[in-house]
Formats: C-alpha cells, structure tokens, sequence
C-alpha cells in the first residue's frame, strides 16, 4: 500500500511552486510586482532553473503569475481558498482512457494547429525540452515532468490561451485519476520515457516542416501509444477500468472523421 501511494507525492517544481504561491498570498509580492529573477530563485531554493521555471509555468497557467519575455515574471492575482475548491473538482472519478480519448482529441488538433502558429521561441522551447528530457533519462532523474511540459507548451504554441488552459485541465483530471495514479510508476520506466520522447520528437519535426497533417498524425499516434500502452498494463477487471468504453478516435484516409 505505501508503494501505492509514492506516485502522489508533489515533484519538486509542484513544491516550489506551492511555496511561490504562498509568498504571495501572505504578502510578499503583490498584484503587480515582479518576483525576482530564475536565477535568485533557483539559489534561495537550491535548485535548477529548469525547476523553477516548470513552477513559475504552473502559476502562470493557475493565472497568479504572467511570464513576459525579457520582462520578467508578475503576480496578476491573490490565490485564494477556492483555488482548494478547484483542486477537489479535479479529483473527480473520471477514468484514464476517457482522458485519453478527449486528449486524442483535442491534442491532436491542436498539433496541426501549431504547425501554423508556432514562433521559433515556440519551437526552440519544445527542442529544449526534449534535450532536458534526454539528459533526464540518461541520468535516470525523474523529478521533471518533461512529458507535460511538452504537451503544455505545444498547447501554448497555439497562441490561444483558451485551448492552454483547455489542454491543463485535461491533464489534471487525467492526473487525478486513480487508476493513472497507480499505474504511472509503470509509465515512467526508462524504456516507456524513451518511447514517448521518440514520439515527442516525431511530433516536433513535423511542426518544424510547417507540416499540419502531419503534425495531426503524429500526436494522434503517440496518444494512441499511450492508450495501447495503459491498455497492457491495466488489469481489466480493476473498478476503476474504463479502457473497454472508448474506441480510438475514427481516422479515414488520414483526416478525423
């Protein structure tokens, strides 16, 4: 059971971004100053700037903080109590693969979508994270989540804040789910990471290309690895199964139907 729960405790950039967002509310920054720079954070904290700016992420997609480029970053808003009450909502019982299946949905279109808005920070910005994972994986540290960073940052490359914060809250009722939270140790193995930092970087190379559909293809079919993926770990008859209740997204001749 104790192993049951590891996979629920906070990644270290969760951490600093919870003690970020607690400065804030007991008055350190207010609305409208600007928190001080990655490098000074990551030394009051003691760690890299990598983790710090996946923390500064996290607010600024919650809306407390707005990263501007060569500005620095600013608090737009007091977190409040019913941030919590948010938190509880995406604790709802909603199965992995229902996740999956609007995540196939939706991130695939925005995949080809970004293939046509995506600057080159935009793309120089998912290359790097790609190579943060790469080093992540060679040095087996797992404390990153590059993964999410990735897809989130793909959404961001959009220029469309709504589909942003459309993709967040799917990934957080994805991670919220109770099966996902067992079986995430399982996904997070050397050779699962490898295979979807493969897929990460399919996806990346078609964006590069300025290639919509394969853009598409390439997102539908990593989110179809991933189903595939939790299909043959998943045990079938546990409660909170729902593999059996969601096809993949139809495709006919390479468009969704």
């Amino acid at each position: 059971m104790e192993k049951a729960e590891a996979p629920q405790e906070k990644k270290q950039y969760q951490e600093i971004g919870q003690h970020l967002r607690q400065q804030i509310i007991d008055g350190h920054y207010p609305v409208g100053s600007r928190l001080p720079p990655e490098r000074q954070l990551a030394e009051t904290w003691g760690v890299s700037r990598t983790i710090v700016r996946e923390a500064l992420l996290m607010l600024e997609l919650e809306g407390t903080v707005d990263i501007r480029q060569s500005s620095g970053v600013y608090v737009m808003r007091i977190p409040s109590d019913s941030d919590d009450a948010e938190e509880a909502f995406f604790r709802s019982d909603v199965g992995p693969f229902e996740m999956l299946q609007a995540r196939q949905l939706l991130e695939s279109n925005i995949a080809a979508f970004a293939a046509k808005m995506a600057t080159k920070a935009d793309i120089e910005n998912l290359r790097r994270t790609l190579e943060q994972e790469q080093r992540a994986i060679a040095l087996n540290d797992s404390s990153q989540d590059n993964d999410k960073l990735f897809h989130l940052l793909l959404a961001g490359a959009t220029q469309n804040q709504m589909l942003l914060d459309t993709v967040t809250s799917v990934w957080r009722h994805h991670e919220a789910s109770p099966l996902w939270q067992q079986l995430r140790p399982q996904f997070e193995t050397r050779a699962y990471r490898l295979k979807w930092l493969g897929d990460h970087q399919t996806i990346l190379a078609a964006l590069r290309r300025r290639d919509v559909m394969g853009s598409w293809q390439a997102m539908w079919q990593h989110l179809e690895n991933v189903k595939n993926t939790l299909l043959e770990l998943s045990d079938a008859d546990a409660p909170d199964f729902d593999g059996y209740l969601f096809e993949s997204v139809p495709i006919f001749q390479g468009k969704l139907m």
